[in-house]
């Protein structure tokens, strides 16, 4: 039996906090920065009506703590901040990420640098996000281009954190965050509720850092429960002791990117429109992305043969589905809303420097004109 449709006039932030919900989350702990802050209005509205907790941190840097803490005792928890609220958030990733604590953060860009244009829209914090830990380790980020895609993706941002025991960004950006726009809420996607592997007794006494292999985590055992459980940010073992570069550490530190890389291709989400023959491939996420599908679908119209992407998942790379999508194709656009094409730089080692050709505005969203212009004189 079909399901009727119902629409709603609904924003991207709104729908980000919707997704949690779906999800699981139960806890929520925030400071409000524009342009998150709808996504924490919601979560203090609707998840306690939901046997949840939503606190008012006192800052940012007391917001993920306490989502981390509350992880640790085994709930689904998130927060939600822009730029200058991630920068003070950096140190607890990196802790989340030393133990193996799963966490969403949505994080809605606006223009900077430092407090930049609160009001703004820009796509700016790719590789501050990217590249927020010490060693290089993969953050797992998710950018949804429309609202019906902010809730699907944050389903499948703590998806991804549970499985694998991780701090997942869903990288917004303003335009996407605030723009009211009518969807179907009746026909969304719902994913699996995602459970941190249990810690079962099998295998004999818990150690809070035992994974039975390099690319799945360790199993769970919360805070409180009957087990002793040791958390720690520094160099460990299995246990959780503290231990320099002895041989089991090392391991330790390349399982934690060894469990990403493992599921990297299942992580990897696109749209596209692909072309036969075509002479570019045009890759963009977030608000660029509407206008780059645009744009290639009057250049189709016009009767060049240029195909589309839209890169749902940025980290870890989609290479495969890349690659496959430019084969043949002379050249390969990117358009993101920064100044020097900070993905395309990423992108580089994946299509080749001769092929790639950079699309960018600063200060406002690109058009559609604005694509096909530099599209035409590559």
């Amino acid at each position: 039996m079909m399901r009727e449709a119902h629409a709603e006039l609904i924003s991207g932030n709104r729908m980000v906090a919707q997704g949690a919900l779906d999800a699981g989350c139960r806890f929520f702990s925030g400071y409000p920065i524009t342009p998150s802050s709808e996504i924490y209005e919601t979560m203090m509205k609707e998840l306690p009506a939901r046997n949840g907790l939503a606190m008012a941190s006192p800052d940012e840097i007391t917001a993920l703590a306490q989502c981390v803490g509350a992880s640790m005792c085994g709930y689904k928890a998130m927060t939600a901040t822009s730029g200058p609220g991630w920068c003070l958030m950096i140190e607890t990733v990196q802790y989340a990420v030393m133990t193996e604590t799963p966490v969403v953060i949505a994080l809605v860009q606006r223009l900077g640098p430092s407090t930049g244009g609160a009001t703004q829209g820009a796509q700016g914090d790719v590789l501050l996000v990217e590249s927020c830990t010490s060693g290089g380790y993969t953050l797992p980020v998710f950018a949804p281009a429309t609202a019906r895609q902010c809730h699907e993706l944050t389903q499948a941002a703590f998806y991804w954190s549970e499985r694998l025991r991780t701090p997942v960004v869903i990288l917004s950006d303003k335009e996407v965050g605030m723009t009211l726009e009518s969807v179907d809420v009746s026909s969304i996607v719902r994913r699996p509720v995602a459970e941190r592997a249990a810690f079962t007794g099998r295998h004999g006494e818990f150690r809070s850092y035992a994974c039975e292999c390099m690319e799945e985590p360790p199993a769970f055992a919360a805070l409180g429960s009957a087990e002793r459980v040791v958390a720690t940010g520094s160099l460990h073992d299995r246990a959780g002791r503290l231990r320099k570069i002895v041989p089991e550490s090392v391991e330790l530190l390349i399982h934690l990117q060894a469990k990403i890389a493992a599921h990297a291709e299942e992580m990897a989400m696109v749209e596209e429109e692909l072309a036969a023959n075509a002479e570019m491939l045009v890759l963009s996420y977030g608000i660029s992305a509407r206008a780059a599908r645009e744009a290639c679908r009057r250049m189709n119209r016009d009767g060049r043969r240029v195909s589309f992407m839209q890169l749902l998942t940025l980290f870890p790379i989609a290479t495969e589905r890349i690659r496959r999508a430019a084969q043949g194709c002379a050249k390969v656009a990117v358009v993101e809303e920064n100044s020097q094409g900070i993905y395309a730089s990423v992108l580089e080692s994946v299509v080749g420097t001769e092929r790639l050709v950079r699309v960018n505005g600063l200060g406002h969203m690109i058009t559609p004109t604005e694509i096909i212009e530099v599209a035409e004189a590559a």
